[in-house]
């Protein structure tokens, strides 16, 4: 074998392991997405306490104790929504802190209907907040949405959306 058959048999096996290394990296972002969402709902439920972890319209930042960040991108099609339903106590909010925010009325049974600006029903389900006193959802990017929260007799309504840049955290909603 010559020199030039030699360099081009190494060419091409640094090319097929290129696009194995790009192969896997596009399928480990598929899994990031399960994981995002199943770390929101872990920070979510105390089952992970040492950190501190907030959630804007993109993306999920945990920090450690030592001051060190990690992002997270949320999914493209999905937008995380944490609303706090209250009777007499709220917090205003607006970035949603998974670890921080804490509602009144934890670990109580809610009637949860939402609608889409076409009035197709996109959720209507009992639902029971966490510990936290919150109601985590994920609705569908860029749209407005009609949520409605029944509790014991008392409701609420408020219009939400899920753009780029719009609140993760609903401390708005008191039960009347």
């Amino acid at each position: 074998m010559n020199r030039k058959t030699g360099w081009t048999i190494a060419g091409l096996g640094v090319a097929v392991l290129a696009i194995l290394l790009i192969t896997a990296s596009l399928q480990n972002g598929d899994e990031q997405t399960v994981d995002v969402k199943q770390l929101v709902q872990d920070y979510s439920l105390g089952k992970i306490q040492s950190h501190s972890a907030s959630i804007t319209s993109h993306q999920l930042i945990v920090m450690d104790s030592g001051k060190s960040q990690v992002t997270y991108d949320l999914p493209e099609e999905e937008f995380f929504v944490s609303i706090a339903p209250y009777i007499t106590e709220t917090h205003s909010c607006a970035i949603h802190s998974l670890t921080g925010c804490r509602g009144e009325m934890a670990n109580e049974t809610f009637q949860v209907y939402i609608e889409d600006e076409a009035g197709n029903v996109v959720l209507d389900e009992t639902m029971q907040s966490y510990a936290n006193g919150f109601l985590d959802l994920w609705l569908p990017r860029n749209q407005t949405f009609r949520v409605e929260i029944t509790h014991d007799g008392r409701t609420q309504t408020e219009v939400i959306s899920t753009y780029e840049g719009d609140d993760t955290c609903i401390t708005t909603m008191q039960l009347i």
